[in-house]
């Protein structure tokens, strides 16, 4: 790999950049390229100068005089808490996905196997045919989230035999009961109200996200995400398996279970306010390790900004580009598919 030297006159000394550290760096920024391109793309489209006046109107009131109120209400109001939600989902279900692939040891994992998402959708689809808000919605549908994978880890508690082998069992079923439960309350629901709604939802998208549902989701999202990376090496050793874990003093079993409740508050909170979008926790991680390898130091930084970024410019593709807006989780899947397909192929030595 071709090695640029640049010289620190202040301190005399020679870095050292690789190509790899180039890309490294420019993943890492993408993202923020993307929220500006976002708040500038729609129906009505908006120049990059209002963009920045309209974000810089908050700590600068003066700022907002030369921005037309509409483009000023479109950007704070409407925009910006769909994009940045836009990106913390994908942030979110991209970095639990690369901790499920690593303490499973399986490259065909993401933050679905232990049945958080259709405990969710159970959770939404209930509060939808109770009449709830929007409020209730999210409620229920983090609640019931988190209640699925509980389930399946006192199920798996039952057998003393290969915890994490049935643990995995036991979210699979969990995830099938609640996906069998959603499907019920869809046919006794209101086919002309209620069960449109539903659907809608399970297909996943942001065109309801309010300033009110990014709080909660920005804290579990960074928080989860610094936890993961701060426990990057441990995951490096995880993913040799629990023989090397314990020979370096590490308890495999404690840690993979702590690593499952964070993944599954990231995970529970991205699709209480996003609703079913797949796909990104699988490819993302695949993706990151072409371009940055196995390392999780770096891995789950970039998937954290690959995550983003691919929801982002779904979302993109979603509401400006298309005559109607598709739902978010149909687009993942169509993108995704070939995606990782063609990922499949580029990474022919294995993951």
């Amino acid at each position: 790999m071709r090695v640029v030297t640049l010289r620190r006159l202040w301190q005399g000394a020679d870095v050292q950049v690789s190509g790899r550290d180039v890309l490294y760096v420019v993943l890492l920024l993408l993202p923020f390229a993307l929220i500006v391109l976002s708040l500038m793309l729609g129906l009505y489209s908006i120049s990059v100068e209002n963009v920045g006046r309209a974000l810089l109107s908050s700590i600068a009131p003066a700022m907002a005089e030369s921005v037309p109120q509409t483009e000023l209400t479109l950007v704070l109001r409407i925009r910006l808490p769909r994009v940045l939600s836009a990106a913390l989902i994908g942030a979110a279900l991209a970095s639990t996905g690369v901790a499920f692939q690593g303490i499973f040891k399986n490259p065909l994992v993401d933050s679905n196997l232990l049945g958080v998402t259709s405990g969710a959708g159970f959770g939404a689809a209930l509060a939808l045919l109770l009449g709830g808000t929007a409020a209730l919605v999210q409620g229920f549908a983090f609640g019931f989230g988190l209640l699925a994978v509980s389930l399946a880890y006192v199920g798996s508690r039952l057998y003393s035999t290969a915890p994490m082998i049935v643990l995995t069992l036991m979210g699979i079923l969990i995830g099938s009961f609640f996906g069998s439960m959603t499907s019920l309350i869809k046919y006794v629901a209101d086919p002309l109200n209620t069960l449109p709604a539903i659907t809608f939802w399970l297909l996943g998208g942001l065109t309801g996200v309010t300033w009110s549902s990014v709080p909660s989701l920005a804290v579990i999202t960074l928080v989860g995400g610094a936890f993961l990376w701060l426990v990057r090496w441990r995951l490096n050793i995880l993913s040799l398996g629990d023989a090397e874990a314990v020979t370096l003093g590490m308890n495999p079993n404690r840690l993979k279970l702590i690593i499952i409740v964070c993944a599954t508050l990231m995970t529970a909170a991205a699709v209480a306010v996003g609703g079913v979008i797949g796909w990104i926790g699988l490819v993302i991680p695949h993706a990151g390790r072409i371009l940055v390898g196995p390392d999780h130091k770096r891995l789950i930084p970039v998937s954290l900004a690959l995550g983003a970024s691919f929801l982002l410019a779904i979302d993109n593709l979603s509401r400006a580009l298309l005559p109607t807006e598709v739902p978010l989780g149909v687009l993942t899947g169509l993108v995704g598919v070939p995606l990782l397909i063609l990922l499949l192929r580029r990474n022919q030595t294995g993951w």
